[in-house]
């Protein structure tokens, strides 16, 4: 996998699994000295005396973890056979063929050697750590993977079978229960968010397949999002955290797991210092539901959102940039018969504040399903409250399977041009070359985007459709245009728009008139 300069890898050691940044390194590397974040090693700060005690209380609950998996694979030709170094397809795979069937012929009676699929077994080690004296075990879903079998290592020397209770990839976290012939070592979660910048913080994990060994430093930063997945709030540490400590426990001064280190900022794919570990108020709740239910159960509102830059909260005079914009609205989700609207920004939740997009999913999904919860939004500059009953976010993901990517290979000519788009009327014609649905009712298509263009800039494509200008609908070409000269003729500075893709899912556009 090819990598950029500057890169987040999940730490496992079955190899380096690296997932490159959206970010720029510039960029990555300004965003940390931007928010003040000086992390000193434990060396160069002053630290307790000794972290013996704490290390001795908690490291027989640390365990490693040993995961096996069966991967089925074609038998590769005679040529790759006799020669490994050389990639399929080549002129001596049928020269190679040719001279092992003659051979089988004559030394075997005749009998063709086919390409039989053959097996092997790929192994990992990671980290984990007891959470219940019966046998309760807690890693990263990524140190399990797909794996036929687990074995639990322990700090004794111990090694038992696990059964996978449940796992969770949207976190990054897997439950295994061993049956141990006597109690085991646990340990307990701690309250994540009173963990503050500065910190003291120890990890222990399975580095490299070392073994068991723990490293100190200090809490860098909190609610960090590395871009991994939809619930990112990382606790940042420059405790040391390398390959094979995935799945371990990053504990406080008191004993009590408050992450579980699941990545590394690295351009190497070892330590430099900048770690990164799920809280565990994220992990907690996963926890209990693949427990109970061996799958996780989280509530859903229904509504597709993006962020609000400052040219949106202008437009919809939020007053500043805050909450999280809601671009569509599924049909079948719990918002829908709450009265939820394409155009309304979520700025507070069950009473706590949305002060960007990405807060309002981890805030979701970690409420009750079922819970009747009230939602701040503002519409037409005017805050409303409206009641939910929250659905379940697996049922709401079953309902939202997407249909194939539409074929944008045919050349076609604008009819009307405006703000470096090409707009066309919404024929049958044009649906059926975008495979637009038929749920896209109204608007004009986008069939050409000026590559020196904003829009292009903001990712806007031929074959999405042009629905409302300032939450006002567009009827036809002309309309679009008429709307967009209108807004620059009472000084406007910029146009909202309503954006659908050929599946009907809506997102919000605001390009400058300028």
């Amino acid at each position: 996998m090819t990598s950029a300069v500057v890169r987040v890898t999940v730490v496992n050691s079955e190899g380096t699994l690296a997932r490159p940044s959206r970010r720029r390194a510039g960029a990555v590397a300004l965003g940390i000295l931007a928010a003040g974040v000086l992390a000193m090693t434990p060396a160069a700060a002053k630290g307790p005396d000794s972290l013996a005690d704490l290390a001795a209380s908690v490291s027989d609950a640390v365990v490693n973890i040993s995961a096996t998996q069966t991967i089925d694979q074609k038998r590769p030709t005679k040529g790759q056979e006799m020669m490994p170094g050389m990639p399929p397809g080549t002129p001596f795979d049928d020269l190679f063929e040719e001279f092992f069937k003659r051979r089988q012929q004559g030394g075997q009676g005749g009998q063709g050697g086919p390409d039989l699929p053959r097996q092997r077994k790929s192994s990992s080690l990671g980290s984990g750590f007891v959470i219940d004296a019966s046998g309760v075990v807690v890693t990263n879903n990524h140190v399990i993977g797909e794996a036929s079998e687990v074995t639990v290592i322990f700090s004794d020397g111990q090694k038992l079978k696990a059964e996978i209770l449940g796992k969770d990839s949207k976190v990054d976290v897997a439950v295994l229960r061993v049956k141990p012939e006597k109690p085991l070592k646990a340990v307990k979660f701690g309250d994540s968010d009173k963990a503050r910048v500065g910190d003291w913080v120890l990890a222990v994990g399975n580095p490299f397949g070392l073994g068991g060994s723990v490293t100190a430093g200090i809490v860098s930063a909190r609610n960090r999002n590395i871009d991994s997945g939809p619930y990112d709030n990382y606790i940042q540490t420059d405790a040391s955290i390398n390959k094979g400590n995935s799945g371990g426990p990053l504990f406080n001064m008191d004993g009590e797991v408050i992450g579980i280190n699941t990545a590394i900022l690295s351009p190497s794919g070892g330590s430099v210092g900048i770690g990164f570990a799920t809280p565990a108020n994220t992990v907690q709740p996963i926890v209990e539901q693949l427990q109970s239910f061996g799958e996780t159960r989280r509530g859903w509102l229904g509504v597709r959102i993006q962020n609000v830059d400052d040219a949106i909260a202008e437009n919809l005079s939020l007053g500043a940039t805050r909450g999280a914009l809601v671009a569509g609205v599924e049909d079948k989700g719990p918002a829908k018969p709450a009265g939820f609207k394409a155009g309304d920004v979520i700025i507070k939740f069950d009473g706590k504040p949305i002060k960007e997009s990405r807060d309002l999913p981890k805030l979701v999904a970690s409420t009750p399903v079922g819970k009747v919860i009230d939602v701040v939004i503002v519409r037409g500059g005017k805050e409303q409250t409206k009641a939910v009953k929250l659905g379940r976010l697996e049922d709401g993901e079953k309902l939202a399977a997407r249909e194939p990517q539409r074929d944008e290979t045919l050349e076609r000519t604008a009819s009307q041009t405006a703000l470096g788009l090409g707009f066309a009327n919404l024929s049958e014609e044009m649906r059926n070359h975008f495979q637009i649905k038929e749920s896209v009712k109204a608007g004009v298509v986008i069939i050409s985007v000026d590559p020196g263009s904003d829009a292009a800039e903001k990712r806007l494509q031929p074959g999405e459709v042009l629905v409302e200008i300032n939450q006002e609908q567009v009827a036809n070409p002309a309309d679009a245009i008429k709307k967009i000269k209108a807004l620059k003729d009472a000084g406007k500075k910029s146009a909202l728009l309503i954006v659908a893709n050929g599946q009907g899912d809506t997102h919000f556009v605001a390009l400058p008139l300028e």
